[in-house]
């Protein structure tokens, strides 16, 4: 991997997902009865989860199918990169969702393009699995993620009710979109095949991803570029040819406007547009498929965060509507949030970096969590709560910030019992292992 890809990489793992666990300001208390405080309701209220194997039995987790109940998309949002055990028991949740309720695409907050890769795999056993795993943004390059798509492969054998991939992201929409146009235009439009070269070959990809977008970020008028890629979607879109062939390969084309986009805009408005953008490809995914959905990553993204705010002092904040805010807005209560958080370990910055993270402070969230004399468990937030407990629901929520950018950075915007319909929580963490 190149200085500049692994520099990039890692800066929107800052961004978007390197983001720590997250915290209340003021957990309130209560005497009497126990369960009418925090720590008491969630001891009460707690279901153990016997293990963290992501082979093991599931039996443990059948009580969360009510909880489940009829959502048609799931976000599986992690606290941190670089946790096993917060990857493992995404992992027995996935096998859940999948093995007991039909739950038939799996989002990954990765590119469209490397998705396709990963689906081709997971449906036909094409391809090298540790070279496509290679593939995938560098948090997800864990021997935990790779058991992921292994589990996938083995479950989908010689049955009609394959298990989809798809990558919800755009900013590195490599070759094979383009690929895809072209040869979807050859076979359903030929007279119109040398129309499209024209735009295509004007902003196809000739180098490796991270050299393009430095290259393109660094021209100076990006008007042609996006009118070419404009014309290309426009193309397709203008064709009569109203079938499933056709939805896909103007979904192709719609990754190629969005990465001549995305890099057109200011910084800060890049970060909204690409949430907004990964929502929309999930919901295209949906309509065009049917599937239930497990959306996998950050809690940045998967939260129903409106309004969420990523401070990096001395840095300017960052600032934008979560991907499943959109979900949520579209999709009602059918959109649920899960958030996966942890105690306190140690986590995988990448290859030999590791992280320690301490137990919470006394004002995040997750603090009353230690008190719970169980290893891993999972806690319906809509369970009936008391007013103590219901006060710490609504209380603003605060996170330690991303793991990579130190001590004083944190997120904030909205709340607890917004952002999330469920925790699942591990005390102590390890480090996910590279591959």
């Amino acid at each position: 991997m190149h200085r500049h890809e692994r520099n990039w990489r890692r800066w929107w793992g800052l961004i978007a997902v390197g983001i720590g666990t997250m915290v209340l300001a003021g957990t309130p208390t209560a005497t009497g009865d126990p369960e009418q405080s925090v720590p008491g309701w969630i001891g009460h209220h707690a279901l153990a989860l016997d293990h963290v194997n992501p082979t093991g039995s599931l039996e443990d987790l059948m009580p969360l199918r009510r909880s489940i109940g009829d959502a048609q998309i799931v976000g599986l949002g992690e606290s941190t990169h670089g946790a096993a055990e917060e990857l493992t028991l995404k992992h027995r949740t996935v096998r859940l969702l999948v093995e007991e309720l039909g739950f038939r695409s799996l989002a990954f907050e990765d590119q469209w393009t490397t998705g396709l890769q990963v689906n081709e795999y997971i449906r036909t056993g094409t391809g090298d699995l540790n070279a496509i795993v290679n593939q995938l943004s560098g948090q997800w390059q864990t021997q935990e993620v790779t058991d992921v798509l292994r589990w996938l492969r083995d479950f989908n054998i010689g049955r009609d009710d394959k298990v989809q991939f798809l990558g919800v992201e755009y900013y590195l929409t490599g070759r094979p979109a383009y690929d895809e146009v072209d040869a979807y235009v050859a076979g359903a439009a030929p007279e119109q095949l040398a129309e499209l070269r024209d735009h295509l070959q004007a902003i196809r990809p000739t180098t490796p991803m991270d050299d393009h977008v430095s290259w393109y970020q660094g021209v100076p008028d990006k008007q042609p570029y996006l009118d070419h890629a404009h014309r290309v979607h426009d193309l397709i879109a203008g064709m009569p040819h109203q079938s499933k062939a056709h939805e896909l390969a103007l979904q192709h084309a719609r990754q190629i406007v969005s990465f001549y986009e995305h890099y057109s805009l200011p910084f800060a408005d890049s970060l909204v547009y690409r949430d907004a953008h990964a929502a929309q490809n999930l919901r295209w995914w949906r309509e065009f498929t049917g599937d239930k959905i497990a959306y996998w990553a950050a809690s940045a993204h998967t939260a129903n965060a409106p309004e969420l705010r990523i401070a990096v002092p001395p840095g300017p904040d960052l600032r934008f509507p979560s991907a499943g805010s959109y979900l949520r807005q579209w999709f009602g209560h059918q959109y649920l949030s899960i958030g996966f958080t942890f105690d306190h370990g140690t986590v995988s910055l990448g290859p030999d970096e590791t992280a320690a993270m301490p137990p919470p402070a006394a004002d995040w969230f997750e603090q009353p969590f230690g008190k719970v004399h169980l290893d891993q468990f999972v806690l319906d937030l809509h369970r009936p709560a008391p007013t103590s407990v219901r006060r710490w629901l609504a209380a603003p929520v605060k996170t330690r910030g991303l793991a990579h950018a130190g001590p004083d950075a944190y997120m904030d915007g909205g709340t607890l019992g917004q952002w999330f319909d469920m925790i699942v929580h591990r005390q102590e963490i390890s480090p996910a292992v590279p591959t």
